[in-house]
């Protein structure tokens, strides 16, 4: 074989084993390179038509297009966290006011909550809305609820962050494929271009 076709041949095998790898490495990217490919009706990733692309730019663009999908999905579950934290602020306020409220006993042994605190614990189920006042024991009772309710919302904070740590690793790890994919075809370009030197 002349000199020619075997660097032809070599290339074609470094951009095949490195276009494989990529694919492999991604399960978002396969699909799409396989609906583009024929695995599928139409030969677009996204908004994106890769059906005239070289292969390079094709997984670029379907790398790209997961790191643009990663990124919505992030805002989302950031804006899902500063709601459960807002919602959590709100519930220690109301047990705060609870609490302010079982110092302050009326003469005849009952507890008085100011009407805001009392549709508070209506809209969470805790209490009945017309009722501002209560005894102890139902006191009680209501700061016992609202706890209870402050750790749920703890625990499902928890998750909340999981998975935000999650989809932040994964736009991470979006952002390295591409670019070390862009490298190693650019340091497959240079090593053809020495080798014909």
């Amino acid at each position: 074989m002349n000199r020619k076709m075997i660097l032809t041949t070599a290339a074609s095998l470094v951009i095949g084993v490195v276009a494989g790898t990529g694919i492999m490495m991604n399960d978002q990217a396969y699909s799409s390179v396989k609906q583009a490919v024929g695995g599928g009706t139409s030969n677009s990733v996204g908004q994106i038509d890769i059906s005239g692309m070289d292969i390079e730019t094709a997984l670029q663009a379907v790398q790209g297009e997961r790191t643009k999908l990663l990124d919505q999905q992030l805002s989302q579950q950031i804006a899902d966290v500063q709601q459960r934290n807002e919602q959590l602020a709100g519930m220690n306020n109301l047990l705060n006011d609870i609490n302010n409220a079982k110092s302050q006993q009326s003469s005849d042994g009952q507890y008085t909550l100011p009407d805001n605190v009392a549709s508070q614990l209506k809209d969470q189920g805790l209490g009945d809305g017309s009722k501002t006042s209560y005894t102890k024991d139902e006191l009680d009772k209501a700061a016992q609820d609202v706890k209870g309710k402050i750790d749920s919302m703890s625990n499902s904070q928890q998750m909340d962050m999981l998975r935000l740590q999650s989809l932040s690793n994964k736009r991470n790890e979006a952002f390295d494929v591409m670019t070390n994919f862009v490298k190693k075809m650019q340091d497959s370009r240079s090593s053809i271009i020495g080798n014909m030197r």
